[in-house]
């Protein structure tokens, strides 16, 4: 199911017929026919977006098909087009600027796109031509070229491995490039193939590329003289993948198979889906308020000077020309709407979005640097796939986590075996009953054992029934060593009186390669019984028994495991000609498989290890007849030889074969808790987040670990809804459904006490804690019932009863069906923030699905973490990145947004109010350089800074009291009542700007030498309040004071002034019109301008002063006062750290 939705998931096509043909080496087969070379594409990567030539028109197109920018080139087109009052440079320089800047960034991006491609493009390979082995780039390999690579060498294409200088025709392989997964893998040689390739004739036949990582069908034909070709089926197990790594062994010859674009790790090369976060929305809602503003203004200003034109008559000196007079009412009306548009325009902050991508892009850089987030044992830090979504850290409600690898260690250790429902433990012998443990069968088989033959028959399947591989560890490969898991110290082992010298010193340093560590655990664990797994040489699997005597076996087919059957099996055959067939896999697949008088004594023993937090795994096996056997193999050829549906009839087949097995007995694993694992879930549950455990375990152990978590507690009444809930009461499944929700909906929702006002979430209920349970099968009957209104409402009612749990497990879930309950809550009513994270390569759909996706750095390789969009290594991370990290971002840019939106209207209301005073002459206010500058130099820097640097409560006091989280939630900071607070905090300050001005220009001979001032010096004395007021109410709403904030806040004011002295001290030639000239200098030589300026400044914050002083403290900051005031010694109670710490502080790295 992972596999096909992974298909679905790339656009694959399950059932492509189309096949490629290929030929090995270039030559003809048959020999005697012609050689006409197919057409393929060449093994060049292109990564790269743009090139010289389309960078421009391409990178522009995408640009401006954002709405801001392509508004914004409207507004500019107008200016050139239009005779408006503003020159086209003070919307064209912004526009520019923030077009030049995003595109610098992307053209750098490609250009290192661009650099990887040529590097990799230009990699010397090894190609044998005509016996011959010559050097050439990586770029000139053609499908059918044989290619020759060495020992730690990565593979150019995607090949099919021909020849291994292993004598067991075996390769090792890690693709940790590819999936991330850095564990060892073995691939296979095709069979009998000549040991000359030079004289190798064959063609190969498979499916076009297509970009799951996990599939491949195909076949070889091999012609030998003149007899009919032999045929060889080609899987997974013989491809090589570009990308991938080859280990431990010395060298290999290939044939390229696909090339370039056509490899699986280039289709695999495509983005994510673009998430946008709450802020982002929240912006464009505020956006239409302001251009609906934009639009009245415009309107209001154009009417009222129609009827001020039709009150006065036309003025001597500003007569209309005799063109105007001809020119249309309407279309001249409509030029003036345009003209008013262009004149307010700045309402609208363009700026704002460079300013938040730089916010985003550089403050994710606090992540990263974060040295509580490095874990010495990976030598790896915290990862930033993406950094749009920085804020929305801050605003999640729901977490979905995995388990194994993620609550849980995914570090298997052998805890114990049930052999015919007798207990056999690993232990101490003094704490064990005369070296026998208890037993989960009736008390009389106390201190009793299984038969010796049962006993090695079990142990014998552990040795054979799995994919692992020996390596010995020489001095040559010590480097190599810290990939292997070395075998443990030997220890007693009771019941089976295995000697402590019974291996010989050389095989205790044995190392096991596997793809899973579940199966280096259970080698291990027969190895401590006295059944030791020496390798596989040939096709021969060898194992040393009790009596040290060497057993072979020959393996004849591994019938692989898969996430639907969730069971693999091996065919063996002993010395003696019996053939077995072990299998091992889930309880739930396979006591259907096995005859159902061995299921009850083993399923006890299932369900204890379960409840008690252990993995679990049942062992069966079968006998098989000659006739049985010939049929199966036949079967098997048939199928691995077939083009189409390979994969369906080879699942057919293991399902007819796994069926009336003999049950043997159980193993029991541990999965050690992560790091912090309880404190983690108890601080997340604090801040008022809920959170699912999504696992494909089954039921009992998801349930213990949950309650090793703290998700679920001792006075936690469960809901279960799962098949054996849906199969008591002898009623059917779909009845007993429908009461079990309505039962557990009037218990959870119903009966619940209504929550306190003023709560923003509540994750507990008063009086009861619930938690609700669910499994696969029951969830797909929620999902998909079979009349649409019923599913529609069980959908509901499991909403409601999730909503009202303190948390909620969903065990024996498919990957596709994670993502789904993920669906399902990120659509419920009121849209909450989720969040997803996992290890495994199971866990990227539901990563995707959610709002923010988290991968942890595991053992089950990175596909998680290249798919995420933050990667931790370890999920105890997770509380610092969402209660610090994600609570600071959020808390910054809700201001940003705010605060830009705020200075735009202060900057403009007074443009508006002085057509009121100026005949609606479209007369601007201010100059050109002023309006061009305001956003992007004079008030940028600070509001930046402050979005970076910003803690208006210490880390410290936001990871002691995770209940702070919860006063952010529901984006609290970008409500609609916040919203209008700023807005009339605008219109207020604007009003006082330009009447404030107003009145000292009522007497305008403000000089000594009674020279009047012009209406130039009238807007800039009410520029220069509006410069030095937003900039500091911006210091006023500092909380965190480093050197950055006093230097861009200061320096910014510093700036303004030496801009304004040099801009109009100095005639500039290319300037028609210089307004400016000397009237910055002689406004400030008026003592009543500088009077003015101080006191409007002082006016306009007084408010803000006063509320700051009088209000009550509540909120972040009353509890951060609270909870220091009792020590002396914490950084809240002395305003000196505040104002000394740097932004290293944040991160805590030295800068």
């Amino acid at each position: 199911m992972l596999r096909r939705r992974l298909n679905r998931l790339f656009g694959g096509d399950e059932g492509r017929v189309h096949s490629r043909t290929i030929y090995v080496g270039h030559k003809s087969c048959p020999p005697n026919e012609a050689y006409i070379p197919p057409k393929f594409c060449d093994n060049r990567i292109v990564s790269s977006k743009y090139t010289v030539w389309n960078f421009l028109p391409k990178n522009l197109f995408e640009q401006f098909r954002r709405i801001a920018n392509f508004y914004f080139l409207i507004i500019f087109l107008v200016q050139v087009i239009v005779d408006t009052p503003t020159s086209p440079v003070t919307s064209g320089l912004p526009l520019f600027f923030v077009i030049t800047v995003t595109a610098v960034k992307q053209g750098y991006e490609d250009w290192l796109r661009h650099k990887a491609d040529r590097e990799v493009n230009e990699y010397r390979v090894s190609v044998l031509e005509d016996g011959r082995r010559i050097r050439k780039m990586s770029a000139k390999i053609k499908v059918g070229d044989i290619v020759e690579v060495e020992e730690d060498e990565t593979f150019p294409c995607d090949l099919i491995l021909l020849q291994s200088s292993r004598d067991d025709g075996t390769c090792f392989v890690t693709t940790a490039s590819l999936d991330g997964e850095s564990n060892h893998k073995t691939h296979y040689t095709v069979a009998d193939l000549e040991s000359d390739l030079q004289y190798l004739s064959a063609t190969i036949e498979c499916e076009q590329p297509q970009p799951d990582l996990y599939k491949f069908v195909g076949r070889m034909h091999i012609y030998r003289n003149s007899q009919e070709p032999d045929v060889r089926s080609l899987g997974p197990e013989n491809l090589l993948l570009k990308g991938a790594n080859l280990k431990n062994t010395q060298k290999i010859c290939g044939v390229a198979v696909y090339t370039g674009m056509e490899t699986k790790m280039a289709l695999n090369y495509q983005g994510k889906s673009q998430k946008r976060s709450a802020v982002e929305k929240s912006i464009n809602a505020f956006l239409l308020v302001y251009l609906f503003i934009l639009v009245s203004k415009a309107l209001v200003c154009t009417t009222l000077k129609y009827v001020w034109q039709s009150k006065h008559d036309e003025t001597w000196y500003n007569e209309k020309t005799q063109k105007e007079k001809e020119t249309n009412q309407y279309l001249k009306m409509f030029t003036d709407f345009l003209s008013f548009m262009v004149l307010f325009n700045f309402i609208i902050p363009v700026s704002m979005y460079v300013t938040v991508e730089m916010q985003k892009f550089l403050g994710s850089f606090f992540i990263t640097w974060d040295k509580d987030f490095f874990d010495p044992e990976i030598q790896e830090g915290a990862l930033v796939n993406t950094s749009d979504l920085n804020e929305e850290l801050g605003q999640v409600e729901y977490i979905f986590t995995d388990k194994t690898g993620t609550l849980t260690q995914n570090n298997m250790e052998f805890i114990e075996c049930c052999i015919d429902g007798f207990q056999y433990k690993h232990g101490d012998g003094s704490s064990e009953l005369d070296g026998f443990c208890v037993t989960d069968g009736p008390v009389n088989k106390i201190q009793q054992k299984a038969g010796r033959e049962r006993e090695e028959l079990f142990l014998r399947a552990l040795c054979l029934c799995h994919t692992v591989q020996v390596k010995e560890s020489t001095k040559q490969r010590q480097d190599q060593i810290d990939q292997i898991d070395q075998i443990d110290q030997i220890d007693q082992v009771d019941g089976l009186g295995l000697d402590h010298e019974f291996l010989d010193p050389p095989q205790k340093e044995m190392g096991f390669i596997a793809s899973s560590p579940d199966e280096i655990a259970l080698v291990k664990g027969a190895m401590r019984y006295g059944f030791t797994f020496l390798g596989l040489e040939s096709k021969n699997m060898k194992i040393l028994n009790r009596n040290k005597d060497v057993e072979t076996y020959e393996l004849l087919h591994v019938l692989n495991f898969d996430p639907v059957r969730r069971r693999m099996s091996v065919m063996v055959k002993s010395k003696t000609g019996d053939i077995l067939l072990f299998c091992k896999g889930a309880d739930s697949s396979i006591f259907p498989q096995v005859r159902q008088e061995e299921v009850e004594r083993i399923r006890m023993h299932v369900e204890r290890n379960a409840t008690e937090g252990y993995r679990t795994l049942c062992v069966a096996y079968k006998h098989l007849s000659a006739q049985e056997y010939a049929r199966a193999d036949a079967d098997l050829r048939e199928a691995r030889l077939t083009l189409q549906d390979r994969e369906e009839k080879l699942m057919a087949v293991y399902n007819r074969v796994e069926t009336d097995m003999i049950l043997i007995g159980a193993t029991a694993v541990e999965d050690q808790l992560q790091d912090e694992a309880a404190q983690t879930m108890e601080a997340l549950q604090g801040a008022g987040m809920k959170i699912w455990v999504l696992t494909g375990d089954k039921m009992e152990t998801a349930k213990s670990t949950c309650y090793a978590c703290g998700l679920f507690k001792k006075n936690t009444e469960l809901l279960e809804l799962t098949l054996r809930t849906l199969e008591d009461g002898g009623r059917s499944r779909e009845e007993r459904l429908h009461d079990l929700l309505l039962e557990y909906h009037k218990k959870a929702v119903q009966d619940a006490p209504p929550v306190k006002l003023g709560i923003t979430r509540s994750w507990s209920v008063a009086g009861q804690d619930y938690g609700f349970i669910i499994d696969g099968a029951s969830l797909s009957m929620v999902l998909s019932s079979s009349s649409e209104p019923n599913s529609r409402r069980y959908k509901n009612l499991f909403l409601q009863i999730c909503q009202n749990c303190t948390s909620v497990l969903c065990c024996r879930m498919a990957p596709l069906q994670k993502a789904q309950i993920v669906k399902l809550v990120k659509n419920s009513k009121g849209n909450p923030i989720t969040l997803s994270i996992g290890d495994g390569a199971n866990d990227v759909s539901m990563i995707l699905e959610a709002h923010v996706g988290i991968g942890i750095k595991g053992k089950e390789g990175r596909q998680a973490v290249k798919n995420s969009d933050y990667a931790i290594p370890k999920l105890k991370h997770l509380k610092k990145l969402l209660l610090a990290h994600g609570h600071l971002y959020y808390v910054r840019i809700a201001h940003l947004v705010q605060y830009f939106f705020y200075k735009n209207l202060c900057f403009i209301l007074p443009q508006f109010l002085y057509q009121f005073f100026c005949g609606y002459s479209q007369q601007p206010l201010y100059d050109a350089a002023y309006l061009t500058m305001y956003n992007i130099c004079f008030t940028s820097m600070p509001i930046l800074a402050y979005s970076l640097l910003e803690q208006h409560i210490c880390i410290e006091v936001l990871l002691e009291h995770s209940t702070l989280y919860r006063d952010i939630a529901k984006n609290a900071m970008l409500r609609w009542k916040l919203f209008l607070y700023w807005t009339a905090l605008g219109i207020f300050h604007g009003l006082v700007f330009f009447f404030g001005v107003r009145f000292l220009f009522s007497n305008p001979a403000l000089q000594d030498n009674g020279q009047v001032f012009g209406n130039w010096s009238y807007g800039t004395i009410v520029f220069t309040v509006l410069v030095f007021t937003v900039t500091l109410k911006l210091a006023l709403d500092t909380r965190h004071w480093t050197w950055i904030n006093h230097f861009v806040i200061w320096g910014s004011l510093a700036f303004y002034v030496f801009f304004s002295f040099f801009w109009g001290g100095i005639i500039w030639p290319f300037l028609k019109h210089q307004r400016l000239y000397f009237v910055f200098a002689n406004m400030l030589s008026s003592v009543s301008a500088w009077l003015v300026i101080i006191l409007l400044i002082l006016l306009s914050l007084l408010p803000e002063i006063l509320l700051v002083v009088l209000r009550k403290p509540r909120g972040p900051h009353a509890r951060q006062k609270k909870s220091s005031a009792g020590d002396p010694q914490s950084p809240q109670s002395s305003a000196r750290p505040l104002l000394t710490r740097t932004f290293s502080d944040e991160s805590n790295t030295v800068i």
